[in-house]
């Protein structure tokens, strides 16, 4: 699938140290990943529940909440196939850094809290995008398989949520959203103490 709309959204590509430390770390990278889902699932029910008055919001984020958990049972079942001990992992600092920057009034709450959900579903697509053939060269064929079928719900999921933010706003959003983009590329470009799904650049202090 072609994903470079979602390369050319980001201000920048995951750094290739990231990647190859990721290689390294396969099954850590599979429990955050799961992690991942049922955040992104819990998110988008917190969203419903917040502004039932929405109706496109409503439709939009049960779709959406409804993929997450399959893709959770998903990666969970490839976590118990390998025998992976699922434990609980720390957060990393990325999603919390930028739900610093969410306005406290609305309608901007709610923009700012669907443009954060635009950049991680465009992260993670562009991650799984550059997993993908670094996988399939260490013979994780199966893997590579799954992380290509992921990119077209997730290519969706930033369009949906980018597309609520510009509804509900009723100003143009764009100078907004670069402002995130802005610091999710220097959270993506730093050194980072945690490796996990969205974290920054592995350095030898870096834990698992």
């Amino acid at each position: 699938m072609d994903i470079s709309h979602i390369r050319e959204f980001l201000h920048c590509d995951t750094p290739v140290s990231w990647l190859d430390f990721a290689l390294e770390h396969v099954d850590t990278l599979l429990i955050d990943h799961a992690k991942c889902e049922k955040k992104a699932a819990s998110m988008a029910l917190s969203l419903m529940f917040k502004y039932s008055e929405r109706e496109n919001l409503q439709i939009k984020m049960a779709q959406l909440a409804r993929e997450e958990v399959l893709h959770f049972e998903q990666v969970y079942e490839k976590i118990r196939e390998r025998k992976i001990e699922y434990t609980i992992l720390s957060p990393s600092r990325y999603a919390n850094c930028l739900r610093k920057m969410v306005r406290a009034h609305e309608p901007d709450k709610l923009v700012d809290l669907c443009i954060i959900g635009a950049i991680i579903e465009a992260r993670s697509c562009e991650r799984f995008a550059s997993l993908a053939p670094l996988l399939e060269s260490k013979g994780e064929n199966d893997l590579a398989k799954y992380y290509r079928y992921l990119l077209k719900s997730e290519s969706r999921h930033y369009e949906d949520y980018l597309a609520l933010a510009a509804e509900y706003a009723g100003y143009d959003i764009q100078a907004r959203v670069e402002e995130f983009l802005k610091v999710e590329a220097e959270l993506i470009c730093e050194p980072d103490e945690l490796f996990r799904f969205h974290s920054g650049i592995p350095t030898s202090e870096t834990v698992i």
